[in-house]
């Protein structure tokens, strides 16, 4: 996983989590400063908006905001101009007890360049240009189709989605000969053309506008869908991006699914046939007692031991992991928390297994994707992130708890 790919992945966590709060009046507060905008004037309008919320009449409101803007301003006073790319700031009463406060500030630095200038004190946090970012740009458009019908869809990125299905009106094949048949098979082929005429307006409609469609996968029995790209029915300009053409059996949703299967070889560059190769691999060494491991306390003692190759991890992984140590011999504990508050330990699990004097004292308290990533960076193991967005990705979660491990060797 590369530096990007981790940075984002970060970045959507902490979205997931500021999506969460939201507070019981307008107190949230979220700036956004674009990339070379001069810091001083962000500063100024915070004292600005500093001096208008004194007027707020709720009190704990007022307090709550106040208190929000006070701690930005300070913030920013560490900062002589704008970080590269721009800065994000979000700052309120997070807490979710009545009349406890808890002013917290999240301080980012966005993957592409902040464009917009805003400054905004609401309910909830202003999201939507961050989450802008983390939209995949590789974007496929998928016509399947038949005489019968035709399915347009996406692939976006690891998703795939249906836009339109559409059926025809064209006459089975008609079994008797002579003249009658003849003319029936006329009447056949101008009904097919006008079904491709159908198609191939949908289809510039759909894909035509599409500022990130990298390439269109066309896939149909033979004959027809070469009968289709040969006529004039799809316009010149998104012929030029059709990838290939590609023999699949359905023309409806579960054609979508299998020309992206089909056409591995020309989408091999994207994540989500990536993932899937990887996920599968796994999913054979698991099959034949192999080069894999499972289970959150195996696949520690895997990474302890230098054997893993890949870790896999879901991005749908929502534990935590917590650090312990002995106040008298220093031995290590770490537990799997799925509520990170819950971080008491039983009467048995207090006092030390090792010297059986001491006690274990927290450490640490860290989501368990980041442990793991962490500690896959000390034992020199690649790490992959697997969408849920897959069967594959699902597999991996629901079977497996989010987490598997292609090993190096299989130790003794």
């Amino acid at each position: 996983m590369d530096k990007a790919t981790l940075e984002k992945h970060r970045l959507r966590k902490t979205l997931d989590q500021l999506k969460s709060y939201r507070g019981r009046h307008t107190e949230l507060i979220s700036i956004y400063i674009p990339d070379g905008y001069e810091i001083n004037l962000v500063a100024q309008r915070v004292r600005d908006e500093y001096s208008t919320a004194s007027n707020i009449k709720s009190k704990t409101t007022r307090k709550n905001v106040l208190a929000a803007l006070e701690k930005i301003s300070q913030f920013l006073k560490l900062h002589r101009v704008t970080p590269k790319g721009g800065l994000v700031i979000f700052c309120g009463n997070v807490s979710q007890r009545e009349g406890v406060a808890d002013i917290r500030l999240y301080a980012l630095n966005p993957p592409e360049p902040v464009s917009v200038s805003l400054y905004r004190c609401l309910q909830e946090f202003v999201l939507d240009p961050l989450e802008e970012t983390l939209k995949e740009r590789d974007v496929f458009g998928i016509l399947v189709l038949d005489r019968r019908e035709a399915t347009l869809g996406l692939l976006n990125g690891k998703r795939i989605e249906k836009l339109r299905k559409m059926t025809s009106g064209v006459p089975g094949k008609f079994k008797a000969g002579g003249q009658s048949s003849r003319r029936f098979e006329r009447l056949r082929e101008a009904a097919a053309i006008e079904f491709f005429n159908r198609i191939g307006e949908a289809t510039n409609m759909a894909f035509s506008k599409l500022p990130d469609l990298k390439g269109i996968l066309v896939g149909g029995p033979s004959p027809t869908k070469e009968d289709f790209m040969k006529g004039p029915f799809m316009s010149n300009e998104l012929k030029q991006k059709v990838v290939d053409l590609f023999d699949v059996t359905y023309t409806d949703e579960d054609g979508l699914r299998e020309i992206v299967n089909v056409a591995s070889d020309a989408l091999s560059d994207l994540s989500v046939m990536a993932e899937k190769r990887l996920v599968a691999q796994f999913l054979e060494q698991v099959a034949k007692e192999g080069l894999a491991a499972y289970g959150i306390s195996e696949i520690l003692r895997m990474l302890e031991m230098g054997a893993v190759q890949t870790l896999l991890v879901s991005e749908g992984l929502k534990k935590s992991l917590a650090s312990y140590h002995c106040t008298a011999c220093n031995q290590k504990l770490e537990r799997i928390l799925d509520d990170p508050s819950k971080t008491e330990l039983s009467p048995e699990q207090l006092r030390c297994s090792s010297c059986h004097a001491g006690q274990m004292v927290l450490d640490t308290v860290k989501d368990l994707d980041d442990s793991l990533i962490e500690k896959a960076g000390q034992s020199k193991a690649d790490v992959e992130l697997i969408s849920t967005d897959t069967e594959e990705g699902r597999q991996l979660l629901l079977a497996f708890g989010g987490i598997g491990a292609i090993l190096r060797y299989k130790p003794g």
